[in-house]
Order: structure tokens, then C-alpha cells, then sequence
């Protein structure tokens, strides 16, 4: 399986770009992973769509998980076959209902809002956390 995070719009901070690189450095020792940043929802639709992966929205009305049921969530597409899993960040103003309806699984951080470029940072974390778990590494203490 390989993974690709995209996110709608540049990145204007540098720490978060640094945070961001040094995320996806880690998750490639576990798995393939490929950052996109894109300037559109529907240059994100299209990306998907040609890619034939299996799209993952970040969405604060989306499916919330614990770190444990997010590792389980990875683990169960690596085992089902899944080529391609494409989370996806959307725009400050959220996804659009056609985005949500063409996404396979939309999945929310929490109830707290965050900036979406917070967010990118937080998934990324979030998925090397995952990876972390079902690996056994220690980084993951489970509190």
C-alpha cells in the first residue's frame, strides 16, 4: 500500500513545513508516502480519481478514532489490498457535500476546530503514531 497526504493550499508557515517533512521522513520508514499540495477541490477530485485510490477526507463531521482504532483502520486496508490511500485536507472552508460524496471515509481529529495546515500536522503524526503501533515501536505509550 502507499499513502499520499494532499491538502488544498500553500503552506505559508515554515515550522509547519519543517513539523510536515519531518512527519513524512519518519512514516517512510514504515511505508511509501507522497505529500500533495494542490490548489483546488477539484484538482483534489481529479487526483484521486486518476490515482484509484481510496479517498479519506479529513472532516470534522467525519468517523473519530483513538490512536489504537486509527492503527486498526491502516492495518485493516493494508490487509484488504488497498493500493492507495489518499487522506485529504481540505480548503479552510471545509469540503463541499460532492466532496464528502465522493470520498470513501471521512475522518475527524475531534470536535475542536484547528487550522488546516495545524490539521496536516496533526494527521501526520497521527498516521506515524499508527504506524508506531502496529509496529510495536516505543513512541507510542497508549496515554
Amino acid at each position: 500500500m502507499k499513502l499520499h497526504v494532499a491538502w488544498i493550499g500553500k503552506n505559508k508557515d515554515p515550522a509547519i513545513a519543517a513539523l510536515s517533512a519531518e512527519y513524512l521522513k519518519r512514516i517512510a520508514r514504515f511505508i511509501p508516502i507522497e505529500p500533495h499540495e494542490l490548489r483546488t477541490e477539484a484538482a483534489l477530485l481529479e487526483f484521486a480519481a486518476k490515482q484509484r485510490a481510496t479517498l479519506v477526507l479529513l472532516d470534522s463531521r467525519g468517523k473519530q478514532f483513538s490512536s489504537e482504532e486509527f492503527a486498526d483502520f491502516l492495518r485493516r486496508h493494508q490487509e484488504q489490498g488497498a493500493q492507495r490511500l489518499l487522506f485529504a485536507v481540505g480548503p479552510a472552508d471545509g469540503f463541499s457535500d460532492a466532496a464528502r460524496g465522493a470520498a470513501h471515509h471521512q475522518v475527524s481529529l475531534g470536535k475542536m476546530t484547528l487550522a488546516h495546515e495545524l490539521a496536516r500536522t496533526v494527521l501526520l503524526e497521527q498516521i506515524y503514531r499508527a504506524f508506531t503501533i502496529l509496529k510495536g515501536h516505543p513512541y507510542h505509550t497508549g496515554h
